[in-house]
């Protein structure tokens, strides 16, 4: 799928480099309907990429020099390549790229680009993954290398972790690099195994804005990930994915009050996914409504990562036309939620869920639909 923000990305930098590009990278970014903050876990996820895209106009230099210019912030970066430095802000996604490829043994090449896209900042559709995903493009093709998806997706992993200081997991670069048009995806974070499921059918996703943001690297989100390590210890497993749901209620008792909390949401989310799956197979939308219903249940009371905002949108979408269920979705604090609707009532839920929200919550929300596209594709000029 060839995203509207090409043309944009490619008269821009035509405006400021003042020569046409060679070609643009595009990467979506992604709504999770089910599976969060199991990925880290090494647990299931069920995401989908969005027709909500990352966009890079770019063309070669013959130096080891990356300018890039910011086409939505109105700013400009600019780096070398043999003296790659941690700084702060945007830029931080591109070097941690180039670091992690060159860690990689990659030898990589200058060049001009112009970045623009339309994943909103901060909302839990994993704009930075985009980003990551559309540069990953961009050094491979102007250095030759091979593309490899699920390669790609795990360095541009390790750009988030060791460069930019976000303890992520792999759902959001993996599914940004491997999406399927058409599908969800289920993805086993452990093995990295990818399994198409299809939605059922008559059924739309609608990403629901709560206009809330957080930064997550400042969030609780590390700590969260260090409440599972600890807990994977008491049990004695490598990940907490390894955990059974009769094992948990068998060993419960032992556990603190937090521990036991967090365990139970990342060991019955592991199992939701796995019954997510089953469900959209079998085209049993309300079964799938209600195990995403279970799910924000979870992450409120036992992961505690909802918000206000977040429960209030949920709270309005469950009780709107045609909802078969939502939750929120991404790393929470603040960001959006998402939910499964019968199609030919898509746009009076919308109608319904921004009149709700609105009136309970003095804020406009941006409610939109989803279509699942492929992953990161380069279009050459």
């Amino acid at each position: 799928m060839t995203c509207s923000l090409v043309p944009k990305a490619t008269a821009a930098f035509e405006k400021i480099f003042g020569m046409a590009p060679e070609a643009c990278a595009q990467a979506p970014g992604r709504v999770n309907l089910i599976g969060e903050h199991t990925d880290y876990n090494g647990g299931f996820v069920m995401p989908l990429a969005i027709d909500r895209f990352a966009t890079i106009a770019f063309r070669r230099r013959s130096d080891r020099f990356v300018q890039i210019h910011a086409l939505d912030l109105d700013e400009a970066a600019t780096f070398d390549l043999d003296t790659l430095e941690r700084g702060s802000g945007w830029a931080e996604y591109l070097k941690g790229c180039a670091w992690a490829l060159e860690e990689a043994g990659h030898s990589l090449l200058g060049w001009d680009g112009v970045l623009t896209g339309n994943i909103p900042h901060g909302a839990g559709l994993s704009s930075s993954a985009g980003v990551e995903l559309a540069t990953m493009l961009v050094f491979h093709h102007i250095a030759g290398i091979e593309w490899d998806p699920k390669q790609s997706a795990l360095l541009a992993q390790q750009a988030e972790n060791q460069w930019v200081g976000m303890n992520c997991g792999i759902m959001d670069q993996m599914i940004s690099a491997t999406g399927e048009a058409g599908h969800a995806v289920k993805i086993d974070c452990r093995t990295l195994e990818l399994e198409r499921v299809p939605l059922p059918e008559g059924t739309a996703v609608v990403v629901l804005d709560t206009m809330t943001r957080r930064g997550l690297v400042d969030s609780a989100y590390n700590e969260r990930r260090a409440q599972c390590e600890e807990a994977s210890r008491f049990f004695g497993v490598q990940e907490l994915r390894d955990v059974s749901v009769e094992q948990l209620e068998a060993q419960a008792p032992t556990l603190s009050k937090l521990a036991r909390r967090r365990s139970r949401h990342v060991v019955t989310e592991n199992a939701r996914v796995e019954q997510a799956v089953a469900a959209a197979g079998n085209q049993d939308s309300q079964t799938l409504g209600l195990l995403m219903n279970a799910s924000h249940e979870s992450l409120r009371d036992d992961f505690e990562v909802s918000s206000e905002a977040l429960d209030k949108m949920v709270e309005c979408a469950q009780a709107a036309s045609g909802c078969w269920g939502a939750r929120m979705t991404g790393a929470g604090f603040g960001g959006c939620a998402v939910a499964l609707v019968a199609q030919d009532q898509a746009e009076a839920f919308m109608n319904e869920v921004r009149e709700s929200y609105a009136q309970q919550t003095g804020s406009v929300p941006e409610l939109y639909l989803c279509q699942a596209v492929e992953g990161a594709s380069l279009l050459l000029a």
